[in-house]
């Protein structure tokens, strides 16, 4: 009976090896329906389709639900290590719902992103959830919720009407801000990423606040980057090197916007023989795996990636439920290692 779930076993065979009628057995295999048989018969059904090898025809379950129970999940970088949990979150929360995910991979370009979600409709998703917007996608994701619910998570979309889960960027870059004031630092500079990212928009925001609030002389860089990666993070710390005149002319505190991106400026830094935190306090954002076991041990603000992907999983499942859908936002936590110390001049 091992190849029995390839030779076409149904529910009548199932209802036969039972005894009892077909609308039974379908009632028992399904989780929403099930409480309507009694225990013993359940046990006994689910045992049977078990041994018999038997799976649900999910095409004609679908055509009678007018659901896929699968939910299109569509990110920027498979290969980003922030990414990774995102998707176990929401995997997580949709897989106790029954509902499988279908992955897709934007590579942070909009015509792609488009092209996805084309895809993933045609496919008939049941719902959408995105960790890759950018601004110029809003409107592409905006049409698409008017087929299938669409939940915004891990890229917000300020101003968008999209359900979203997002974590607070703008007082993680505050934290950041306040951070090198309490260390003594008055000169101060971002590594800024994409700020058509909605993320790097509010750490922006959020640390050029507090920088004027507390008095901190900001050095604003020239350019941002164009993606969230360790190589923007080389060529803005290149840029910012050649913007100042050297290491002499850098400032004694900087903030990439991402954890990527503070490893690509500490090696320039490292290269150059800058030595992180006597010379130049560095601060991250995301708290990826084994940031704190690189040299120095880098401080930055933790994301919460599994529990934003898993409020995201069940904020689809509660919306494909009829429920009313509340928009979440998640704390962030700055973590003190020992990227960060007192400027020189203060020790």
């Amino acid at each position: 009976m091992n190849n029995a779930r390839f030779s076409g076993v149904t529910l009548n065979d199932v209802a036969r090896l039972v005894g009892v009628h077909p609308s039974t057995v379908s009632r028992a295999l399904d989780p929403a329906r099930s409480g309507l048989v009694k225990e013993e018969t359940r046990r006994r059904v689910v045992e049977a389709a078990q041994r018999l090898g038997y799976r649900p025809d999910m095409i004609a379950r679908s055509l009678q639900s007018g659901r896929t129970a699968t939910v299109g999940v569509v990110v920027a970088d498979l290969g980003n290590m922030f990414v990774t949990p995102i998707i176990h979150g929401i995997a997580s929360a949709l897989e106790v719902a029954g509902i499988m995910p279908v992955i897709a991979e934007t590579q942070d370009d909009h015509v792609r992103f488009s092209a996805i979600l084309d895809h993933l409709l045609s496919r008939r998703v049941d719902a959408i959830v995105t960790a890759a917007a950018r601004e110029a996608d809003q409107a592409i994701l905006e049409s698409a919720a008017r087929i299938v619910p669409v939940v915004v998570t891990g890229r917000p979309l300020p101003g968008s009407s999209l359900p979203q889960v997002i974590h607070d960027d703008r007082k993680g870059g505050e934290m950041v801000a306040r951070h090198f004031a309490e260390l003594g630092h008055r000169r101060v500079c971002q590594l800024r990423g994409p700020l058509d990212v909605g993320n790097f928009a509010q750490r922006s925001e959020g640390f050029s606040r507090v920088c004027r609030e507390l008095g901190l002389e900001e050095v604003v860089l020239d350019v941002t980057g164009d993606r969230p990666v360790i190589e923007e993070g080389e060529r803005l710390m290149r840029a910012l090197l050649d913007q100042v005149g050297g290491p002499d002319g850098l400032p004694t505190a900087l903030f990439a916007q991402n954890d990527l991106m503070a490893a690509g400026a500490l090696e320039v830094l490292n290269e150059l023989g800058v030595a992180v935190p006597e010379h130049v306090s560095l601060v991250g954002y995301n708290d990826l795996p084994m940031v704190d076991l690189i040299d120095p041990p880098l401080t930055t603000v933790r994301y919460p990636s599994l529990e934003v992907g898993k409020a995201a999983g069940d904020l689809v499942v509660k919306l494909l439920e009829g429920e009313r859908a509340e928009n979440v936002c998640l704390e962030p936590v700055l973590v003190s290692r020992k990227s960060t110390a007192p400027p020189r001049s203060t020790q």
